[in-house]
Order: structure tokens, then C-alpha cells, then sequence
């Protein structure tokens, strides 16, 4: 539940890139009875900006906290059936696509990454700057929460954990020292976890940079599988796209936009045998890229949103249909 229902989800978060997307997604936004997905609802800025620009526009918005679900579902009530909310974690696009009605979609949009509602709410113990119980959880409903990961992992899966998702150079260091910790008492609030970091880290390298950081994402990661949902997310996404659609993927960590940037490659390849003297229409890529790279936040933008700093963001359109 809601603990304060008169919260303006508006206050709560400024969505990233607000204007680029739109900017995107326009030419495909304003079809006749167009639908895009937002994948990664959160609390519905996007999705509210699309829905305002483009009043022939479906908007399927997913996410997997039901918060977030339901300030955005009072942010996004005004537009009445043209925003359909479903409860699912984004790698169930295609169900969702299908439990609204729909076969194929115009756009989509991913903002990835944990969002302003989690990271503010202390209780929720995505932050390392606060104190509150380990749960990292952001469907709070199912699954193992970080303290339970903490208390039941073995030495080896917490360094594999630190050091794939959060590539952390001090990953064993880390792993040796919350097993020796929690054999004295339960890891249960971030403050115990910071701590037993804190401990473990060198001086020179607590000079350098919070050793926290790291493994926090490393356990929200792995918390919410969010690589394993995103490398069936993205794919899933892309092939429910119409001709002419447009997916706008925003990533903000490198482990993200790699594999982003991988899948987008792989779809904007031909296909054509190497020596073949002329592309035949089946060998096409499917997709062409929109952006140059991947695009960053302007200085102003930045400046005025600090959560704007590290967004990488990529965009690509189907130019040819394979089924």
C-alpha cells in the first residue's frame, strides 16, 4: 500500500532525456490508433508527456512494483482506456502486448535502471547512503531479498556476483569478508553491509571511491535478475515492433548498454553470405540505428537532474519485416 496517497508523482521523479524521446517516438506515436509500450513505467513521466502529444495513442505501461504502479495509474487516470497498466516485469512484453489486445505495437521505450521512487524510499535499501533492512526487492511482493542472498551464499557466488554485475576489482576481498561477519551476526540493514565494506577496503582505495557502489548494484542486480530479464526483454521488444516502429532504449550502467548494444548490432547487420554480389531482400537488416553511438544528457540537463549523468541512450527503427 500507498502511505500517502496524495503524493504528486511529478515531485518524485523528472524523467531523463523527456524531450529526445519524445522526439523519437513522435513519428510513430502520431499513426492512426497507434500503441507504444513503456516498459519500465516507473512514475509515468514519459509515458504522460506521450499520451499529451498524441491523443490517437494506446499507451501499454509495465512495471513490476506495484507503488509505482499505482501513483502512476492516478498520474495517467485523466487519459481513461488509452493507458492500460499492467503488473509484469518488462521481459513479459509480449504477454502484455497480448493481454491488452494488440499483436504487434509502434514503440516502445525503456528507461532502465533503478528509479527515483525506490532509490528515495529508505526502507527499500537500494541506497548506501541509508540506513534501512536489505531488501533491494523492486516487486516487494516475491523473491529473495539481498539480506537473504547475504546470509545463504556461498564465498564463491558472492564474488561472482560482485564481480560480474558490479565489477568489482576487490570482489573476493568482499566475499571472505561478509562470510567471516555473518558467522557473528545476521547482515540485515545496508549500515551493517557499508560497514563490513568499509572494513575490508584499503585506504588507498576508500580515498578513491564509496566501496560500496559497487556491490549494492552488484545485489540490486542480482536481487531483481535485471541483466537475465533485460537479454529477453530487448529482443522481445524489438520483434513486436511493426514496420516502421522505433524502440528508444536508455541505459545507465555499462552492463546495460552493452548488451543493448549488442542486440541492436546484431539486427542491423545483413545477413548476406560474405561474397555474395548482390543483397537479396531477405538478407536486409531488419533495423537501422536512429542514434550515432550511444546519446548522452546535455550539460544543462545534467546540471538540473543529476540522475541524467550517466543515461546512455539508443534507438533504432524495423525497416523490414522478417515474419
Amino acid at each position: 500500500m500507498i502511505p500517502n496517497d496524495s503524493r504528486n508523482p511529478a515531485d518524485l521523479h523528472t524523467p531523463v532525456l523527456l524531450e529526445r524521446c519524445l522526439e523519437l517516438l513522435a513519428p510513430v506515436a502520431s499513426r492512426e490508433g497507434a500503441v507504444v509500450v513503456d516498459v519500465t513505467l516507473g512514475m509515468g513521466g514519459h509515458s504522460e508527456a506521450l499520451l499529451e502529444a498524441h491523443p490517437g495513442l494506446t499507451l501499454i505501461g509495465l512495471d513490476r512494483d506495484t507503488e509505482a504502479l499505482q501513483l502512476a495509474g492516478s498520474r495517467l487516470a485523466r487519459f481513461g482506456d488509452r493507458a492500460r497498466l499492467v503488473h509484469t516485469v518488462y521481459d513479459g512484453i509480449a504477454g502484455a502486448i497480448k493481454h491488452c489486445g494488440f499483436t504487434r505495437i509502434d514503440g516502445v521505450l525503456f528507461d532502465l535502471g533503478v528509479s527515483s521512487l525506490q532509490l528515495d524510499d529508505a526502507d527499500r535499501g537500494f541506497a548506501y547512503a541509508q540506513d534501512a533492512p536489505l531488501d533491494m526487492r523492486m516487486d516487494q511482493d516475491r523473491g529473495e531479498t539481498a539480506a537473504e542472498i547475504l546470509a545463504t551464499a556461498a564465498e564463491g557466488r558472492l564474488r561472482a556476483i560482485f564481480e560480474r554485475y558490479g565489477e568489482e576489482p576487490l570482489a573476493g576481498r568482499y566475499a571472505r569478508a561478509i562470510i567471516a561477519a555473518r558467522q557473528e551476526a545476521p547482515i540485515e540493514r545496508s549500515g551493517q553491509l557499508v560497514d563490513i565494506l568499509q572494513a575490508a577496503t584499503p585506504a588507498a582505495v576508500r580515498d578513491q571511491r564509496h566501496p560500496a557502489k559497487r556491490v549494492f548494484q552488484a545485489l540490486r542486480i542480482e536481487v531483481n535478475s535485471e541483466l537475465a530479464v533485460l537479454e529477453r526483454a530487448v529482443p522481445a521488444a524489438l520483434d513486436a515492433l511493426n514496420l516502421g516502429g522505433r524502440a528508444v532504449i536508455m541505459a545507465y550502467q555499462s552492463l546495460e548498454d552493452r548488451l543493448v548494444k549488442r542486440e541492436l548490432a546484431e539486427r542491423v547487420k545483413s545477413t548476406a553470405p560474405a561474397g555474395l554480389p548482390v543483397e537479396l531482400p531477405e538478407h536486409r537488416p531488419e533495423f537501422r540505428l536512429l542514434t550515432r553511438g550511444a546519446e548522452l544528457a546535455s550539460e544543462e540537463e545534467r546540471g538540473k537532474n543529476p540522475r541524467a549523468i550517466p543515461v546512455r541512450l539508443r534507438a533504432a527503427e524495423r525497416v523490414r519485416n522478417v515474419r
